[in-house]
């Protein structure tokens, strides 16, 4: 998150994890000049230092790519999942206003789709119906196909949680409100710790994850497809 401290522009780079008992919670904070993929190695190889010792699954976030690197780099072959707020918002940006309503509509029926395949259909209509005449539009959306999709083979009850950041951005909007409403620049420090204080405030009025009876299946590796769990088919042959 963007904020005014001084005569610069710095960065706050967040991260949110959750418990097996599927409470939210704040793992990692650090300001930086820009999210550079230094300056997120840096906040990841700090969470592993304090004692992280189980690499996430999956990950969430939007576009920023130094973010990506980092995480290829210290969490290597983890998922990544595109957010279905920011995304959509990139894809009709490239579009004039009098098309956005129907194209954000199809976008819906893609991350709503009930199955993979639904939705891979859904998003080969799309590309069939703007892909020539917005070609831009088209290409924002399928190149980030597979991170956009990536939320099926999880749990179905944290489909919600997964195809957004929502659960940092709802935070930082008491965040925002707070330091719009602030008058003047506020000195580094000050603002630092202003932003520390409002996120752990808000810690405690945070919603459980759905499915957290799921989570530790996740961390053991079961596989889910389609949201829903996939269990191994008795070997019936004859011995």
């Amino acid at each position: 998150m963007p904020a005014r401290m001084e005569d610069r522009a710095e960065c706050m780079l967040v991260l949110i994890g959750a418990t097996p008992e599927g409470r939210k919670e704040l793992v990692g904070f650090q300001v930086r000049v820009r999210e550079s993929a230094q300056s997120w190695r840096e906040l990841l190889v700090d969470v592993k230092r304090r004692g992280v010792s189980i690499a996430p699954e999956i990950a969430v976030g939007a576009g920023a790519l130094g973010f990506w690197r980092a995480l290829d780099e210290i969490f290597p072959g983890k998922t990544h999942q595109r957010c279905w707020v920011h995304k959509p918002a990139n894809v009709l940006d490239k579009v004039p206003k009098s098309v956005q309503p129907a194209m954000k509509a199809d976008l819906r029926e893609i991350h709503g789709a009930s199955t993979r395949t639904a939705a891979e259909a859904a998003l080969a209509v799309f590309v069939e119906k703007y892909g020539a005449r917005y070609p831009r539009a088209a290409a924002c959306l399928t190149k980030d196909r597979e991170a956009l999709l990536a939320f099926y083979d999880f749990p179905a009850e944290h489909w919600d949680h997964l195809r957004s950041s929502n659960p940092i951005e709802s935070v930082f909007a008491t965040v925002r409100h707070r330091t719009v409403r602030t008058k003047g620049a506020l000195s580094s420090t000050t603002a630092k710790l202003m932003i520390f204080k409002l996120v752990m405030a808000a810690l405690k009025t945070w919603r459980r994850l759905k499915g957290e009876n799921q989570l530790p299946k996740v961390v053991a590796g079961v596989i889910f497809r389609n949201g829903t769990e996939v269990t191994a088919s008795p070997d019936h042959r004859a011995a």
